[in-house]
């Protein structure tokens, strides 16, 4: 397999960390895969891993978001028809993701780069155009438009977060209300990848991935949870552009100094 329980756990920081902020934790994942010598390119297992890993951030949500779930039927309605586009498309595209796009370092720093700058610029003139303090506001079906600029982050380097954010913030949310609604719809989307992935790569775990598995999901679950609660109270308060500069910073160091 080629990954050590130190790897493991640094994956699962850097996905507990990244996983719902607009910075992309699938390109984050890929990059320092590469840095760590791991061939997240061609090994099935380190492929499945870093997308199974991603559980321990979601249920972090859950845990987080526990009592609007239990009592919160209009959110339900919301996130069904958001994960309408993505699912779809997830299915469809599912071995060009795995096949073509997952590892691929290009991709992820064009990706880097190019979301920053659009985030950059777009960030403080959609919050002036706020309409809604909540996705229970909007009318049902504009959250489906949610769930296709979701189903961009198909692509390493997006963001998930980042594309709904802006998603949601294009259609009148408020930064806080996107952002929120950004971790609730994450629940069904990475559900379903975590569980297509692990059925079409059973196959490639022996007894003791998942002992690795176990340290990258609890240590991303456990940075999730401050990750989540940490940029509720800054988006409140800040802009999105310092993580708009970062993303360019890091897409330029890393295309200059290790791109191949």
């Amino acid at each position: 397999m080629g990954v050590t329980i130190f790897e493991a756990f640094i994956l699962g920081v850097l996905e507990g960390l990244t996983e719902f902020l607009p910075v992309s934790s699938t390109g984050h994942l890929t990059l320092a895969a590469h840095l760590m010598g791991l061939d997240i390119e061609n090994d099935p297992f380190i492929k499945s891993f870093v997308i199974v890993i991603q559980l321990g951030a979601i249920l972090a949500v859950l845990a987080l978001y526990f009592k609007r779930f239990l009592r919160d039927m209009e959110v339900w309605k919301r996130i069904l028809v958001a994960f309408i586009p993505t699912g779809v498309l997830g299915f469809l595209l599912a071995d060009v993701i795995e096949n073509v796009f997952l590892g691929n370092d290009l991709i992820v720093v064009i990706n880097l780069i190019g979301v920053g700058v659009l985030l950059l610029f777009v960030d403080r003139w959609l919050e002036r155009h706020k309409r809604y303090d909540d996705v229970n506001q909007m009318p049902l079906l504009q959250p489906v438009l949610i769930g296709l600029f979701q189903a961009l982050a198909m692509m390493p380097g997006v963001s998930r977060s980042g594309a709904t954010i802006v998603g949601g913030m294009a259609l009148g949310l408020s930064r806080r209300a996107a952002a929120e609604f950004s971790f609730i719809l994450a629940v069904p989307t990475m559900l379903s990848a975590t569980g297509f992935s692990l059925l079409r790569n059973l196959n490639e775990f022996r007894a003791d991935s998942w002992g690795l598995i176990a340290v990258g999901f609890l240590t991303a679950f456990t940075v999730a949870l401050l990750t989540v609660r940490w940029l509720l109270g800054f988006v409140s308060r800040n802009s999105f552009v310092p993580f708009a500069i970062y993303r360019i910073i890091i897409g330029i160091v890393y295309g200059v100094f290790f791109l191949r």
